[in-house]
């Protein structure tokens, strides 16, 4: 189901120096995850939430070979403008920068190095939610390397703290938001942290502040990878392999997500699938072709 009220934000910036040298040859978000761009997991998630207007923000560098990636997405259904990040000055920057794009919208923001495996009601749920915003937690066992969201008895978020040296709890907040039409500008009341950037912790807060802070827990049977390092890379492509392995279906093939996702015909995929070289991606997408968009749609972003 398409989300008429929310545009979507896939912000890829950063330079990338947590993996440098690998990124001195190529943009971060282009970098393999076992058998697909990295950019290809958050794009999927927003898809699969029913998102078809996309703004990807990243760095004048690397917007060049995005662009040259994925073009304005016709060939998926969907429409992708790009804009630059000059500098990475905050997460909470990009809804500045997607001013424009948004305009009246809400919108929904997901991390261009984040994936997410599982079913996705979750995303659906919030992408539903029609007033203030909502973010996710993940209990993680390093909290302190994210922002981490305390809960009081009842289980109602109460606080909400960005790299803590003595975390509240272990619930992590994953890169992936949700917020409606008032997200604009409450940014633009935000000030710099003392590190210079535009903190989304900031921006939740004002949310949570006003009562209009929804956070959803997510399940045990959804993982949620962080590709910023280059042990992380691994673990997420070793990850990526044995499921796919397993079951024979792909993760976060976008082609296949627009056809079950009822945003390109089977007829579309089949002019795709003659463009393509003879690989075996080629052979798993005739494959998605001939069994038709009846199927239901894969779970992972």
């Amino acid at each position: 189901m398409e989300q008429m009220n929310k545009k979507a934000i896939l912000l890829a910036g950063g330079a990338g120096t947590r993996l440098f040298p690998l990124t001195k040859i190529v943009c971060k978000q282009l970098l393999p995850i076992y058998d697909k761009p990295m950019i290809c997991y958050p794009l999927a998630t927003l898809m699969l939430g029913g998102l078809r207007e996309v703004l990807i923000i990243s760095t004048p560098k690397d917007l060049p070979m995005l662009e040259d990636y994925l073009g304005d997405g016709a060939q998926l259904g969907i429409r992708i403008e790009y804009a630059h990040q000059p500098k990475p000055e905050g997460i909470a920057q990009a809804f500045l920068i997607a001013a424009k794009f948004i305009r009246n919208c809400g919108a929904s923001l997901i991390l261009g190095d984040n994936i997410f495996y599982g079913k996705l009601d979750f995303y659906r749920d919030a992408l539903a939610i029609e007033r203030g915003a909502c973010i996710f937690g993940y209990q993680v066992r390093d909290p302190e390397r994210y922002g981490v969201v305390e809960f009081d008895a009842d289980g109602k978020a109460i606080s909400l703290e960005e790299k803590p040296k003595q975390p509240k709890s272990h619930f992590a907040v994953p890169g992936l938001y949700v917020y409606d039409d008032q997200v604009v500008d409450l940014c633009r009341t935000l000030r710099p942290s003392a590190r210079g950037e535009l903190e989304i912790t900031d921006l939740n807060l004002l949310y949570l502040q006003r009562n209009e802070l929804h956070v959803k827990l997510l399940s045990r049977g959804v993982a949620w990878l962080d590709t910023g390092t280059t042990t992380a890379l691994l673990e997420a492509s070793n990850y990526i392999a044995t499921i796919e392995h397993r079951q024979g279906l792909k993760i976060a093939c976008l082609e296949e997500v627009a056809l079950r996702m009822g945003f390109i015909a089977q007829s579309d995929l089949a002019k795709i699938i003659d463009r393509l070289p003879k690989n075996e991606y080629r052979q798993y997408l005739r494959m998605v072709c001939d069994e038709g968009p009846s199927a239901s749609p894969e779970p992972v972003g």
